[in-house]
C-alpha cells in the first residue's frame, strides 16, 4: 500500500506538471467503489473539475489533493494498488515499476484507469488516477481551498509527522502510547494517531528504535519514547525526501532485506548474520530482528501466556486454541440435550405402543373363568404374538359376536 513516502512522491508529480494549468477535458466512468462509496460519481467528477485552474496540490499521510480555482475539490487516496500517471513521465517508485512490469507506460489511456484528465497549452498534460483493486477512494470536499484539511476525512486523521511538526512532538506521542493498551506497531498504523504510517515504514521506525513491534505502548519508559520519536521523525523525514525512491534508502535499513517472506531463495538474515522472521501485529505482517529489537515490557504473546487456561502438554498453543474446543464442546452438549427432548415424543410412543401390545396379550392370554387345562410352558416373550397363542382364544358366543369385548370386561361381567 503506498504511505507518506509514496504520497510525496505523487504530489512532486503533481505540482510539477499540473499546478497553474487548466483543466481542458476529463473522463471519468462511474465507479461505485471508487467514487460511489465515498458519496461522488463519475459524471459528478467530470462536472466538478472541468474548466477549473489547478492552484495547488496538497497532502497529509495517506491522502492528496487538488486545490482548483473553485469549489468543491478533489480529494484522494491511493487505497492498496493506486498510482497516479502522467504521459510520458516515470512517476512509479522502483518497486512500482517492478511490481507493475512497466505496463501502461505506452498505452493510453492505461490499464486500469478510474479517470483521466488534459489540460489545456502546449504542450498538454495528460495525467490518469489508476487502481486495479479499486480501494483507492476519490472524493469531493466543498469547502474553501484552505480548509480541506478541516474538513472530513482529513479532520479524522491525526498530524503528519513531517509536515506538522509543531503538533507531532513527543509530548504528543508520549500522551497518545500513555492513554492505550494496544501493541506500539498498532497504534503507529492507527491513522487517527498519526497520519501516513504504513506497514513497512511502521517496520522500519521499530527496527531504527530497536524497539519491538510487539509489545504494549504503555509499557514503554519516556527514554523508549524518545528513541521511537527520532526514529518516527528520521524514518519518514528520510522517505519523503528521497521521494519513495527505495534505491535512495540507508543500506542499513531493514527495508532492504524485509520483502522476502515466503520467496524461494529470499534471505532470512541481515548481512551482518543477525536473523530476520515475520510475525503478525495488528493484523499485519511484521519484519522483525529479535537480536536488535529487544523486548523491554509486556507484549502480546506475554498476555496470552498468562491468561492460557490450558498448558502445552494438552497440545494446545494458546487460549484461543482453547476457546475453539471450549466452542465445539458446548456445541456438542447443547446438541446433546436438544436431542434427547426431541427424540422422547417417538420413544414415549413408542414405549406405550409396547405397553399397549404386552397388555393386550396378557389380557388375551389369561384365562376366562371357565376352568381350562394348564397351558404349556409360555415361549419366550416377544412382540408379536405368536400362532399358538391365537389358537387358543376363548371361542366367542353369538351374543358377543357383535361386539368384541377382551377378557377382563368378560371377568367383570361374570
Amino acid at each position: 500500500m503506498p504511505e507518506i513516502a509514496e504520497v510525496a512522491r505523487v504530489v512532486h508529480f503533481l505540482r510539477l506538471h499540473l499546478v497553474g494549468k487548466t483543466i481542458r477535458k476529463v473522463l471519468a466512468p462511474d465507479d461505485t467503489n471508487v467514487f460511489g462509496k465515498v458519496g461522488t460519481s463519475g459524471p459528478a467528477f467530470v462536472q466538478a473539475l472541468t474548466g477549473k485552474a489547478v492552484v495547488d496540490v496538497g497532502r497529509q499521510g495517506k491522502y492528496f489533493w487538488m486545490t482548483l480555482s473553485s469549489a468543491p475539490h478533489p480529494v484522494m487516496h491511493l487505497g492498496m494498488t493506486g498510482w497516479v500517471q502522467i504521459r510520458g513521465v516515470q512517476t512509479g517508485y522502483t518497486r512500482y515499476v517492478e511490481r507493475t512490469k512497466g505496463q501502461g507506460e505506452e498505452e493510453w489511456p492505461p490499464r486500469f484507469w478510474k479517470f483521466c484528465l488534459e489540460t489545456d497549452g502546449d504542450p498538454k498534460v495528460e495525467m490518469a488516477f489508476t487502481d486495479s483493486r479499486r480501494f483507492g477512494r476519490v472524493r469531493l470536499v466543498d469547502c474553501p481551498g484552505p480548509d480541506i484539511r478541516k474538513h472530513s476525512p482529513l479532520v479524522e486523521n491525526g498530524p503528519d509527522p513531517v509536515l506538522d511538526a509543531d503538533v507531532f512532538t513527543e509530548a504528543f506521542l508520549r500522551q497518545k502510547m500513555r492513554s492505550r493498551h494496544v501493541p506500539v506497531k498498532a497504534l503507529l498504523l492507527d491513522q487517527s494517531t498519526v497520519s501516513g504510517i504504513g506497514n513497512w515504514v511502521g517496520d522500519e521506525i521499530m527496527y531504527q528504535a530497536k524497539l519491538h513491534p510487539e509489545q504494549y505502548c504503555d509499557e514503554f519508559d519516556d527514554a523508549d519514547i524518545a528513541t521511537l520519536y527520532k526514529a518516527i521523525r528520521y524514518v519518514c523525514q528520510t522517505a519523503v525526501d528521497k521521494l519513495g525512491d527505495s534505491e535512495q534508502f540507508p543500506k542499513d535499513w531493514i527495508f532492504n532485506h524485509r520483502w522476502g517472506k515466503g520467496k524461494k531463495d529470499s534471505p532470512t538474515t541481515l548481512p551482518n548474520g543477525e536473523k530476520i522472521t515475520h510475525i503478525t501485529v495488528g493484523g499485519r505482517t511484521s519484519c522483525v530482528v529479535p537480536s536488535v529489537q529487544k523486548k523491554r515490557g509486556r507484549t502480546t504473546i506475554d498476555v496470552v501466556k498468562e491468561d492460557e487456561s490450558v498448558t502445552l502438554a494438552n497440545g494446545t498453543e494458546s487460549r484461543f486454541f482453547d476457546d475453539k474446543k471450549k466452542k465445539a464442546a458446548t456445541s456438542k452438549k447443547s446438541k446433546a440435550k436438544t436431542e434427547p427432548e426431541e427424540r422422547p415424543s417417538k420413544k414415549a410412543k413408542t414405549a406405550k405402543s409396547k405397553m399397549a401390545k404386552q397388555e393386550e396379550d396378557e389380557d388375551e392370554d389369561e384365562p376366562e373363568s371357565t376352568p381350562a387345562p394348564a397351558p404349556a410352558p409360555a415361549p419366550k416373550a416377544s412382540r408379536k404374538p405368536s400362532k399358538s397363542k391365537t389358537e387358543e382364544k376363548p371361542i366367542e358366543t353369538p351374543s358377543d359376536l357383535g361386539r368384541r369385548r377382551s377378557s377382563r370386561l368378560s371377568r367383570v361381567s361374570a
